[in-house]
């Protein structure tokens, strides 16, 4: 499977044209997934959701021309996979995961059958209909103890959790279909994805928006010096429609701002876009926790992909939706 370090470059190939193309996003409801299909909405694209969780407004436009199509259902069910990629399909967009670190040590399993199985049926169902592209959600994760200096697309996947784990097996299934049948692969290795819309996450960002709104106490694991880099949702997005449009791109491919911040420095960051101080106390650390999150996207950048919000003007949109800037969270 060629990489996006290993591919030559964007220069010279035009982006595919998705108008009137039917592309498959899973977790169309999900954080994420709802501004990707907003997206493609905007590209003229024939879209189809798929969740468990009951759609939002999915109106493309005013006269209804280009409605999504939305299913409903789990994507356990073989069922569920073959009435969401129709014969037609042209890609897909597989953001549905278990996405939560814990959940997947206490339930190791279950998170096993949400990120291989249905990544693998996906896959095949993509390999019967004629599918041409599939771009998977994938993270940093993927490398856990090799990530001792800074990340990038040749680190040797040694994951730490069962999340990091399947993500990772998720990416080896990718490559077998990129390189047996012709399913052009892309696994963008998300950093910590953050912007309007989380309310229902469980990431860093919106529990400090939840601790602010309550006044409530934010809890820091560890001594709070750990770095991680912060991706606003808008730049994955478009990395997202570059890994379903751009020919000749396949493999993993970083995808994070490229700046990387302490736990405790977002803290005030944050603060500084509330405009007051939040209580904050600390605990151990949690098991299996990566020391650092410092990532190298230049390979990104040599596909035309690069990060445009900032944390700073990310951080002030998310509070104004929030509610809980100039103090109106105390």
């Amino acid at each position: 499977m060629t990489s996006g370090v290993e591919g030559t470059s964007a220069e010279g190939t035009a982006l595919v044209d998705l108008v009137g193309q039917r592309v498959v996003v899973t977790g169309g409801s999900g954080f994420i997934g709802g501004h990707v299909v907003a997206a493609l909405c905007r590209l003229g694209a024939q879209v189809v959701s798929v969740d468990r969780r009951p759609a939002k407004d999915f109106r493309c436009h005013p006269d209804g021309a280009h409605d999504v199509k939305v299913v409903l259902g789990d994507l356990q069910d073989n069922a569920v996979v073959e009435e969401a990629v129709e014969p037609g399909t042209r890609a897909i967009a597989h953001m549905a995961a278990q996405t939560q670190v814990l959940r997947s040590i206490e339930d190791p399993e279950g998170t096993f059958a949400n990120n291989v199985v249905v990544t693998d049926a996906l896959l095949e169902r993509a390999r019967q209909v004629g599918a041409t592209s599939f771009v998977l959600a994938s993270t940093n994760a993927v490398v856990g103890a090799g990530a001792s200096g800074t990340l990038h697309e040749g680190v040797p996947l040694t994951p730490l959790t069962p999340y990091g784990a399947t993500k990772a097996a998720g990416e080896m299934v990718l490559s077998c279909y990129n390189a047996a049948y012709g399913v052009r692969g892309v696994a963008l290795r998300f950093t910590n994805v953050y912007g309007p819309g989380m309310s229902e996450k469980d990431s860093i960002v919106p529990r400090l928006m939840r601790a602010a709104g309550d006044g409530g106490t934010f809890t820091v694991y560890g001594d709070g010096r750990q770095v991680r880099d912060y991706v606003n949702v808008a730049d994955v997005v478009s990395a997202i429609l570059l890994g379903l449009r751009r020919p000749g791109l396949s493999g993993p491919l970083v995808i994070g701002s490229g700046l990387s911040v302490s736990v405790l420095d977002l803290v005030q960051l944050v603060e500084n876009a509330l405009g007051y101080e939040l209580k904050v106390e600390h605990v151990p650390a949690k098991p299996g926790e990566m020391p650092a999150v410092i990532v190298d996207n230049s390979a990104a950048r040599r596909w035309g992909w690069a990060p445009s919000v900032s944390l700073e003007e990310g951080l002030a949109e998310v509070a104004k939706e929030w509610g809980t800037a100039d103090g109106t969270g105390d």
